[in-house]
């Protein structure tokens, strides 16, 4: 299950990723971490994406000199890395220091319907 998941919610957090990087490159530091945030609910429940995420995230906090991002992440790939394949991840949560790392969110419904998807394997 977790490699098929892995791979069918691919897409849609590489898609997110893309967005993330088209933001940095227009210098729009807030949009982009805003397109990680939403790759972080799609692969929280895939420890490859959980984690790479969460990389992304930290070095997002290096380039903007958030030393509070920074702490939040380095604790969150920590947890990612342990707790993802025991499916301890609160869903919907959108992985930034600006919530905590425990706390479930709602999940907003375009999201919630590609994470459906990958979740049947279309």
């Amino acid at each position: 299950m977790e490699s098929t998941f892995s791979q069918k919610v691919a897409p849609y957090v590489e898609a997110e990723l893309a967005n993330a990087k088209r933001a940095r490159s227009a210098g729009n530091t807030q949009q982009e971490f805003s397109h990680l945030e939403r790759a972080h609910v799609l692969g929280q429940e895939s420890t490859y994406w959980h984690v790479k995420v969460h990389v992304l995230m930290l070095a997002w906090a290096t380039r903007n000199r958030s030393f509070r991002e920074l702490l939040g992440q380095v604790f969150r790939i920590v947890g990612a890395a342990t707790k993802t394949a025991f499916g301890l991840v609160p869903q919907g949560n959108t992985g930034g220091a600006n919530v905590s790392p425990f706390k479930k969110m709602p999940i907003e419904r375009e999201l919630a319907t590609l994470i459906q998807k990958a979740k049947a394997g279309v």
